[in-house]
């Protein structure tokens, strides 16, 4: 079930998604060659709390860290290590939730290590343009539909596939709530976008094949040819005009 937002809740979940944004900036801030994936989660953990706030993935399902990181292949849910060292020319995907008052924002990026192939940033370009052009689609009376057509036009257009077995979602109270949103599909298909709608747009898109795996640690999920992967997040809300990015640090 769909659940609509009242003018309050949106409020609350921008200031929400306000500290999960300034966190995932300082993650960003800290990728750099020979940090380790888990001094980055410290990071994050961190700033989280000294906003009052909680980490929205610490526990959630039994996932052991504050934040996913997931680095070059890993397409989504990295756990952060000691053992991962960040190398130059790495990808770094670093997703973050903030739970403030009963509410949640959720966010990504993929973050550059230092001086990256062309290869991988047009990768990272493609991605993140991808996620832009759908949320313009975000508005009222557009369908689900017209977002993941968006993004799977886009990122075939430049030869790169879209990964099917993981989705956005609806955003609030929960972490993840109805509907589900596709980063593929047909436009024109699917739930009608109503105002109080808030959803996380959150492109996963490969530099091969869109099939992935899960590794045996239940969380880890790579590409199943070991090439890159990028993953760009954002979670907005469904207005009678533009849609609002709640997870905005400024």
């Amino acid at each position: 079930m769909v659940i609509i937002k009242t003018s309050r809740e949106i409020k609350l979940l921008r200031e929400a998604g306000r500290v999960a944004a300034r966190a995932l900036k300082l993650a960003g801030e800290a990728v750099e060659p020979g940090v380790t994936t888990k001094e980055i989660d410290s990071v994050v953990r961190k700033y989280i709390e000294s906003q009052g706030a909680e980490p929205s993935f610490l526990g959630y399902g039994g996932f052991p860290a504050s934040s996913c990181i997931s680095v070059n292949n890993v397409v989504i849910h990295g756990i952060p290590s000691k053992k991962c060292v960040l190398e130059k020319g790495d990808i770094v995907s670093v997703d973050v939730g903030a739970c403030l008052e009963g509410f949640h924002g959720d966010n990504a990026w993929t973050y550059p290590c230092g001086d990256v192939s062309s290869q991988a940033q047009n990768l990272l370009d493609t991605t993140r343009e991808s996620l832009f052009e759908a949320i313009k689609t975000a508005k009222v009376g557009f369908r689900i539909g017209d977002i993941g057509s968006t993004v799977q036009k886009y990122v075939e257009a430049r030869g790169y596939s879209v990964v099917r077995k993981f989705v956005g979602h609806g955003v609030g109270a929960k972490l993840h709530e109805d509907p589900a949103v596709p980063n593929y599909g047909e436009a024109g298909r699917g739930m009608r976008l109503s105002e109080g709608m808030v959803i996380a747009i959150e492109p996963m898109i490969n530099l091969g094949s869109e099939d992935v795996k899960v590794l045996s640690d239940g969380w880890t999920t790579v590409t199943a040819d070991g090439k890159l992967s990028a993953h760009f997040e954002k979670t907005i809300a469904i207005t009678e005009g533009d849609p609002i990015i709640l997870t905005d640090p400024d």
